[in-house]
């Protein structure tokens, strides 16, 4: 999701305390960053972060690492951080960079999990490696995921959803749990913390794609 460019991003950006500024550095470490061995989960192009920010909330035993490539997005994340309902919450981080260089911000087996919702479905075939559930992109979560870590994936886009199941056959991973209904399946939809997109999709009624995969051993 690109927004119109903010020229005052980058400033907030640079100065807030929730942003690790050069994440290369934290490579490995990210543990030290939070200061426990609390298990680090990172949903990669967050948005506008009202998932990551209400699982932090709701899960203080998980360390969270919201990924964003636009700081103008990044910017709506921040501000919401800094309201009273979230500003007090000391297990969530974000960073801003390109979702392609997770490998050098994470080490081998540095994230227990993964969250994708509502990725950009680059619809034309020459784009397709481009997409945050091909196999291309799985290889590089597979180089940083624990052992038995896993990828959890919502859209509401059909087309994309069936690309991604196929993909992560194509890749050798593991399909835990799927469902094209994911309101309407009681078992996935247990704890489920819905994002600005899927709000606005299900008002709509459109259904909620969602897949469970665990990395390859």
């Amino acid at each position: 999701m690109r927004l119109r460019n903010i020229p005052r991003a980058e400033g907030v950006i640079q100065m807030h305390r929730t942003v690790i500024k050069r994440p290369e550095d934290q490579r490995g470490c990210w543990h030290q960053v939070f200061g426990d061995r609390h298990p680090i989960y990172i949903e990669i192009g967050m948005g506008k972060g009202q998932f990551i920010l209400n699982m932090a909330k709701a899960h203080p035993d998980v360390n969270f690492i919201g990924i964003e490539r636009y700081s103008s997005v990044l910017l709506r994340a921040l501000e919401k951080f800094d309201t009273e309902e979230y500003e007090a919450l000391t297990n969530i981080r974000f960073v801003c960079m390109d979702a392609r260089n997770v490998e050098e911000v994470f080490a081998p087996e540095e994230v227990d999990k993964i969250f994708l919702n509502f990725s950009d479905p680059w619809p034309k075939a020459r784009h397709a490696k481009r997409r945050l559930t091909s196999t291309e992109f799985l290889e590089r979560y597979e180089k940083i995921l624990v052992q038995g870590g896993r990828v959890e994936f919502k859209t509401d886009n059909t087309e994309l959803f069936n690309f991604s199941l196929e993909q992560v056959k194509e890749a050798g991973w593991y399909l835990e749990k799927y469902t094209y209904d994911l309101h309407h399946q009681e078992e996935m939809n247990a704890g489920n913390i819905m994002t600005e997109y899927e709000e606005k999709f299900s008002l709509k009624g459109n259904p909620i794609n969602k897949l469970i995969a665990r990395r390859k051993d």
